[in-house]
């Protein structure tokens, strides 16, 4: 079934950037702890196919995003995110301080979007994944990736109006 020391390696190499996205579309410690996991034991289980046509970090987020999607619908809870998105900074580069009232609209915002949007603009804005990667991940082509960001971007604009100038 496959090399459980080179399988470690893999696992520390890329599992920070697992949770982290797990943590973002999840909205909680627990169950992005869960998909996490989730995501490492379906990988194992299925790392025979593998095939190697892209790097296994991207087909390891693809799982991730599937286990991650699967388990919000499944708990409904991809509208009731238990964590605002200030609570992301110990994972999160540094970024500048919104006030509080600021911070709630934001949070509102990314959680009106819908889910295709808000997957995307997570992947790509808040954790850096490149449209190739976004694409691999999402089955989807990258200028769907693309279209689906601007349209996010447009979508948070058009809800916060003066608060979103950097991404006009």
């Amino acid at each position: 079934m496959g090399d459980h020391a080179a399988f470690k390696a893999l696992y520390d190499r890329n599992v920070d950037r697992i949770y982290r996205l797990a943590y973002r579309m999840a909205g909680g410690d627990d169950l992005a702890r869960d998909v996490t996991q989730e995501t490492f034991l379906r990988a194992w289980q299925r790392l025979d196919q593998f095939r190697g046509d892209a790097a296994f970090s991207t087909w390891l987020h693809s799982i991730g995003v599937s286990v991650a999607l699967n388990e919000l619908r499944k708990v409904d809870r991809h509208r009731k995110r238990e964590r605002p998105l200030e609570d992301t900074a110990f994972v999160a580069p540094a970024s500048p301080r919104l006030d509080h009232e600021a911070l709630e609209r934001l949070h509102e915002a990314v959680d009106e979007l819908p889910e295709m949007y808000r997957t995307v603009f997570l992947m790509h804005d808040l954790e850096g994944y490149s449209h190739g990667e976004i694409a691999e991940a999402l089955g989807v082509a990258e200028g769907t990736s693309k279209a689906r960001l601007f349209r996010a971007r447009a979508k948070l604009r058009e809800s916060l109006g003066d608060a979103m100038q950097e991404y006009a």
